[in-house]
């Protein structure tokens, strides 16, 4: 039982966590506008692929779960 617990409070910092960045990541300047994204502009179409934004918060991502699962 104290496993379970342990898992319901990791997930609540989760996603306190989560929540956090969501309500800061628009004051971040670098985040959708890196130089590797693309987007394509039409008449009333636009297309947008965030991909060096994908891979820059890929790599974070792997590095903090490596980081955790090295410690634990």
């Amino acid at each position: 039982m104290a496993g379970f617990a342990k898992a319901i409070i990791v997930l609540g910092v989760v996603l306190v966590l989560a929540g956090l960045i969501l309500l800061f990541i628009q004051k971040l300047p670098f985040i959708g506008k890196l130089p590797g994204d693309i987007i394509i502009k039409k008449d009333n179409f636009t297309f947008y692929f965030p991909l060096a934004t994908s891979i820059i918060i890929s790599i974070i991502v792997s590095l903090v779960l490596y980081l955790i699962s090295k410690f634990k």
